[in-house]
């Protein structure tokens, strides 16, 4: 199933002499080497103190995306740890069932709510109703920035830099092919966080010389699991050795003869769940993963949440995403950073 971000696909064709004289390889390498320390995964430095105990929603776009999923345990985490009340709603997928779960929690007069890979445009309309209403909302992927969307409705949103993240795929897919990638993007059209993902990661492909992006594909992730083994197939059939890695296609490859440990690949960027994690560690059709630290968005999302509570602005924290690869992919679970994120926020909240 394709995740809530870009997928790309390219040519693990090795190097060769152009890949030394072209600045764009030199730059992929250093950035895939660049590992952000770990306080970088601490939180921010300060905040607001926990506000009374209440009742918040958690509003899932679809929960059964791991990523999604991953958060929301992240939030219910938190929301215990800050003395609140959690309840999930899921929108199943669809932008009605993401209205009609909104509506339900606005029914419930809940102290705030928190969007869960649900895209804030579709849903700006009753977004606005819960800003009139008195009821903080923040997000998780919900626009294209982090930070507050007041347009949107918005009192913050939780993610890693989307430029940043599809910069990172795109510059793991140039230095792993020496500069030779035949790529391949698959996004999510209707959400603003793909986009901004997957347009970082097109511009960061085209400044690659001998880089060709042979196509990029729109592909709503509720249709994703029936669309993209279809898609895969027929870039199998048009470009066939030009292709070097591909996500969220299994079966089609499959179909195809390709074993789980030759081409194509997967590199994807935008959440890095659990699954992702298993297909790295087994060699199966999947190479690297751009992660972010989906348990600990869980709690800056309880955090900016609390700061709206408190007539505080959100906080400028947004942590950077961090590449795995078969080298330092996590033994189980996803990217959950030993940083002391959970004492740091306990800190904030006196709690």
């Amino acid at each position: 199933m394709l995740i809530a971000g870009a997928t790309l696909a390219a040519a693990g064709c090795g190097g060769g002499a152009a890949a030394h004289h072209d600045p764009a390889v030199a730059a992929a390498r250093a950035a895939v080497e660049r590992v952000p320390p770990l306080s970088a995964y601490r939180g921010p430095a300060d905040g607001a103190p926990a506000q009374p105990p209440t009742a918040i929603v958690f509003v899932a776009a679809n929960l059964l995306d791991g990523g999604i999923a991953a958060v929301a345990r992240g939030a219910e985490e938190a929301a215990g740890a800050i003395g609140w009340r959690l309840q999930v709603l899921d929108g199943e997928s669809t932008v009605e069932g993401e209205q009609a779960a909104l509506r339900a929690a606005l029914r419930r007069h809940p102290g705030g709510i928190i969007l869960g890979g649900i895209d804030a445009q579709s849903q700006r309309s009753t977004l606005l109703s819960a800003r009139a209403a008195g009821v903080p909302v923040v997000g998780w992927h919900a626009g294209g920035t982090p930070g507050a969307e007041p347009a949107l409705g918005l009192d913050g949103d939780v993610m890693s830099p989307p430029v940043a993240l599809g910069r990172l795929a795109a510059d793991y897919v140039i230095s792993d092919s020496g500069g030779h990638a035949g790529s391949a993007i698959l996004t999510d059209p209707r959400s603003a966080f793909c986009a901004q993902v997957a347009g970082a990661a097109a511009t960061e492909l085209r400044r690659c010389t001998r880089c060709s992006l042979l196509a990029f594909s729109q592909t709503p992730s509720a249709t994703a699991a029936v669309d993209a083994p279809a898609l895969v197939s027929a870039f199998l059939q048009e470009y066939g050795p030009r292709l070097g890695y591909i996500e969220g296609a299994a079966s089609a490859l499959l179909s195809a003869g390709r074993r789980g440990d030759e081409p194509p690949y997967g590199v994807a960027a935008g959440a890095g769940e659990e699954a992702e994690f298993a297909r790295i560690r087994a060699d199966q059709y999947q190479r690297a993963s751009v992660a972010e630290p989906l348990n600990l968005e869980g709690w800056q999302l309880i955090d900016e949440l609390n700061r709206g509570r408190a007539g505080r602005p959100p906080s400028s924290y947004s942590p950077p995403p961090r590449l795995i690869t078969s080298a330092d992919v996590p033994s189980g679970g996803g990217f959950d950073p030993a940083s002391g994120y959970r004492q740091n926020y306990r800190r904030i909240w006196g709690r």
